[in-house]
């Protein structure tokens, strides 16, 4: 069993991480401000102007605790990890089932009928809980489309018409997005889907949660011994994680799209903490980026039952029991990789 709150996340500006003892310590104008016992973690997120010791990156190189670097902002900068573990046999065969049309287009599918599938339960969720709120007719006509592209789904064969087809679902359910949102309505939208940087509030934050969405899947993927690099739906490209991306499909929508939705219509995040910079990209500040990290932590605490091996686990625990089903799937020892379906 992992603990699923094993993640540090350093945001304070000028911030010093050594190694003291068996412990992290984060140190701040050269005081000494938390520490912890490096053995309860497995991962360190540094936003900004963070530095760490030689010695603290050697120890957690040795215990497999990836360091990973990003901007203020959010954006992916570097990562530091010790050597590649894993088997070499199961990574050879992950290659083979990438280099053949139908083991792709077979787990492309699969990917794809729990992405669309869990982008039609954030909508029908709005629809339930805000009905009298939104533009029902709206959501309603985005959801029956996502439903119409599940149905076609099996009838397509090739990689690139799946894709075409993740394509369209994606600009389908992000046109709805923004009627899902019931508070701040002048200050927080969604006209379309922006990056590097992204051009409005919502967009900030949801960048920013996938971000630290990433992280955590890519962490369990490399932790079973798969190579992050080689995916299915996400072609090969240099410095992409392409099977990390792939494996977060099924979880934009209902954890990290669900969870930008709450903290706006409850108003745990506010305008005044999004600015825009001289080129026209959107920031957070400190005090909503801990916000946000807080939020995204105790989510992972929530409870689901996993639709497959019927068992209940928290959220945070998912993302490497996904991992393990791929790895299996990979080995041959599953007929196929079976996806989170949220209810």
């Amino acid at each position: 069993m992992r603990n699923l709150l094993n993640t540090l996340f350093v945001t304070s500006q000028g911030a010093y991480l050594r190694k003291e003892g068996e412990s992290v310590v984060v140190s701040v104008e050269r005081q000494d401000r938390l520490r912890m016992p490096l053995l309860s973690l497995n991962g360190i997120v540094c936003f900004g102007q963070v530095s760490c010791s030689p010695f603290l990156m050697h120890a957690c190189a040795d215990g497999n605790v990836a360091i990973s670097f990003l901007s203020e902002n959010g954006r992916f900068l570097a990562r530091v990890l010790g050597p590649t573990s894993g088997n070499v046999l199961l990574r050879r065969q992950q290659y083979r089932r990438t280099d053949c049309k139908e083991d792709k287009a077979g787990t492309i599918r699969a990917i794809l009928a729990a992405k669309i599938g869990n982008e039609r339960r954030v909508l029908l969720r709005g629809l339930r809980e805000h009905a009298d709120k939104i533009d029902a007719e709206k959501v309603s006509a985005v959801e029956r489309r996502l439903g119409k592209m599940l149905e076609r789904l099996a009838q397509r064969a090739e990689p690139d018409e799946l894709r075409g087809m993740e394509g369209d679902s994606a600009k389908n359910y992000f046109a709805a997005l923004d009627a899902l949102i019931t508070v701040q309505k002048d200050m927080f939208f969604f006209v379309k889907r922006t990056r590097r940087p992204p051009r409005d509030n919502l967009n900030c934050l949801l960048s920013f949660l996938y971000t630290l969405l990433l992280h955590d899947v890519r962490s369990a993927v490399e932790s079973v011994g798969l190579d992050p690099q080689v995916g299915f739906l996400h072609e090969e490209r240099p410095g992409r994680p392409g099977l990390a991306l792939d494996l977060i499909e099924e979880f934009r929508a209902p954890f990290a799209d669900r969870l930008a939705l709450s903290l706006i219509n409850r108003q745990q995040v506010r305008a005044a903490g999004f600015k825009t910079d001289g080129v026209g990209g959107v920031t957070m500040d400190d005090a909503t980026r801990k916000t946000v990290l807080a939020a995204y932590q105790k989510r992972k605490q929530a409870e689901i039952e996993h639709p497959f091996l019927r068992e209940k686990m928290q959220i945070g625990l998912l993302f490497h029991v996904q991992a393990q089903l791929f790895a299996r799937y990979i080995r041959g020892e599953l007929d196929g990789y079976p996806p989170v379906f949220w209810r």
